[in-house]
């Protein structure tokens, strides 16, 4: 049971890594070698230029102006200057409104914690339930409601602080969403007419033994919608004219390479070998190669376009609509066709960039097949990892670690490494546990056919959350008092059980406390160090990089994670609403979060450029209500068992 010495603890290593961290970014930031990573934006749009190119040799790579490395937070203020209608400019609504989420939290529980302190941790605090209950404990839970005795009146103070807390944040979230919808309206009004607005995605085309599927569009949107129907893009099966673009534009790459490298010395021609790896064959002159080689692939490109402009093998059973009023897109879009549900089926066409194009030709019955099948793994997927993460906390603890290896019980029971690994292991265990988990439901997102990336966003957001609070949130009580009190259980009534458990639940709490601090304190620190993008620019810099236009894209501006961020948020204010009644030592945890998290991430949209717009639809979190009311069962069915 971990103390308010290792609370301590695992607080100080926290801090330490962040503070760690921000120290290496603000070193990272300046040298002139990393300019392009943490700056990306302003290269993609020439408002900066490379320190590499000019100056004294060392200077080009590292920053010798002492005085920049004290001001290593000068970044913090720069962030929180820009204005929101400014944000929303430069980084797009979904950014805009993706961080007024963190600023929601922090409306919520900065009066919460407030009113929690004063009122019901002094109640808690001076009672001795738990001292006389038997059960193992620690300092903390005596701040809890575990220490408040059944029946005591004193519970009517948790009961009204529960109304206060739920009204309270039902407001927030009633004007906040208000603000949101009216910033999404003026977005809307302000902006120009884009084609997407006016345009509706159709998809499973019936096929037509006398009309072709560019015919068959045509003539069923003029006769269905004779007065507003605009036009349509049929879409194509263009894998192969692909890959010849892309192939054209590396051989592009390599004659711009080799030309700039005879501009350098135009006393000897470039020459290469043309075989394996360029170790083997017959020399040849670099610039001739490459331009006869172009040459040959603008010929097949422009067979292969005209081979599937001309076969209608080519055209997919789905077309993109335009209609002459963005009323007649709406309508078109939330209607059925026809009366057979499975043709014609129609939607909303996502901005250009938002398109999924790998699964807009799926077919409606394998569409429903791959959902069954992707929901039924998603479900043995959330489930089965209950034993490998019950397995880990069980091990990531004093007792765990002992029985594994028991030669190291002199050094685990020294007073700091007990503290480190009560107070620290648990949830950086945990936290390693779920790093790949976005990836792989994103991956079941795609099988499944969305055809939008926010589509594919939003599924996986919500699939990783549905996971986290089944597995973090549920299986971590349920698995951690199993353990902890499996000494009382054994020399109770059956009886007593419920009880025991109804008062060792809020001990919890120490946990999901290190789990904050590991994975919403050091972890969202460590977003600012951008080190995915750093390591593959230099690795691609390094290797790969022959051309300005290769190292262009080498940088990664990068754009926010809405799939792994949005979850990670809602299971913060799940936490923060349960325990806040419960548990009120755990809310300045998850203040810290929120604004730590807010600075940190209004400078990443800063910096980073946003993969596809949507508007602020999806940004918006769509899981704080049902949070709120999971807190307000779980505290009211507490009450009644402690007081009925």
């Amino acid at each position: 049971m971990a103390t308010l010495y290792d609370m301590a603890v695992a607080a100080a290593i926290n801090i330490f890594t962040a503070f760690a961290f921000f120290i290496a970014f603000a070193i990272l930031r300046i040298q002139p070698c990393n300019d392009r990573v943490y700056f990306p934006k302003w290269y993609l749009r020439g408002l900066r230029n490379s320190p590499l190119s000019s100056g004294v040799f060392v200077k080009r790579f590292v920053n010798l102006d002492f005085k920049s490395y004290l001001r290593f937070l000068n970044w913090m203020p720069a962030a929180l200057q820009m204005p929101e209608p400014e944000l929303v400019d430069h980084a797009g609504l979904d950014s805009a409104v993706y961080l007024r989420i963190y600023w929601t939290g922090l409306k919520i529980f900065v009066p919460i914690a407030l009113l929690a302190f004063s009122i019901m941790v002094p109640v808690n605090w001076t009672n001795g339930t738990l001292e006389h209950s038997g059960l193992t404990y620690s300092s903390i839970d005596k701040l809890s409601i575990s220490n408040v005795p059944t029946g005591s009146p004193r519970f009517w103070t948790h009961l009204v602080m529960a109304y206060v807390f739920s009204f309270w944040t039902c407001y927030v979230l009633k004007r906040e969403y208000k603000i949101v919808a009216t910033m999404r309206l003026h977005f809307l009004a302000s902006e120009r007419r884009r084609p997407d607005q006016f345009t509706v995605i159709v998809r499973n085309v019936p096929s037509d033994p006398d009309e072709s599927v560019l015919e068959l569009v045509e003539h069923f949107f003029l006769v269905n919608h004779p007065n507003h129907f605009l036009g349509f893009q049929a879409v194509y099966d263009a894998n192969k004219l692909s890959k010849l673009v892309d192939e054209k534009k590396k051989m592009h790459n390599w004659l711009d390479y080799y030309q700039l490298k005879y501009v350098r010395d135009p006393s000897k021609r470039p020459t290469l070998k043309t075989g394996f790896l360029g170790l083997l064959g017959n020399r040849v002159d670099a610039i001739d190669f490459y331009t006869s080689n172009i040459e040959r692939l603008a010929k097949e490109i422009s067979v292969e376009r005209e081979v599937i402009a001309n076969d209608t093998k080519y055209v997919m059973p789905a077309a993109f609509v335009s209609f002459k009023t963005r009323w007649a897109a709406a309508v078109c879009a939330q209607t059925q066709q026809t009366r057979n549900p499975t043709i014609w089926l129609t939607e909303w066409a996502p901005e250009p960039r938002d398109v999924y194009w790998e699964n807009l030709a799926i077919p409606y019955v394998a569409l429903a097949v791959r959902k069954l099948i992707s929901g039924v793994a998603f479900f043995f997927l959330t489930f089965f990892f209950m034993i490998p993460i019950a397995l880990v906390q069980s091990l990531a603890n004093i007792e765990g670690i002992e029985r594994a290896v028991p030669f190291l019980k002199p050094l685990i029971e020294t007073r700091f490494i007990k503290s480190f690994i009560q107070g620290f292991l648990p949830g950086i265990a945990l936290k390693i546990f779920l790093i790949f988990l976005p990836s792989i439901l994103m991956l079941m997102s795609k099988f499944e056919g969305f055809i939008s990336q926010s589509a594919l966003e939003r599924r996986s957001a919500t699939r990783f959350y549905i996971f986290q609070f089944v597995n973090v949130f549920l299986g971590s009580i349920i698995t951690g008092t199993a353990f902890q009190q499996l000494n009382s259980f054994v020399h109770q009534s059956a009886n007593d059980i419920p009880k025991i458990i109804g008062t060792s639940i809020p001990m919890k709490a120490t946990f999901f406390i290190t789990y904050i601090m590991v994975d919403g304190w050091a972890g969202v620190a460590g977003e600012i160090l951008r080190l995915k993008p750093m390591i593959i620019y230099h690795l691609k810099n390094f290797f790969t990089v022959k051309t300005e236009k290769d190292r262009e894209e080498a940088m990664d501006p990068g754009s926010i994670s809405f799939n792994a961020g949005e979850p990670q948020i809602q299971l913060y204010f799940l936490l923060g609403l349960v325990y806040a009644v419960v548990t009120p030592i755990l809310l300045p945890f998850i203040i810290v979060f929120f604004g730590l998290a807010y600075v940190v991430f209004r400078h990443q949209v800063k910096v980073g450029v946003p993969s596809h717009l949507c508007g602020g639809i999806s940004s918006y979190p769509n899981h704080i209500f049902p949070a709120q009311l999971f807190y307000s069962i779980a505290f009211f069915s507490w009450w009644l068992e402690r007081n009925l």
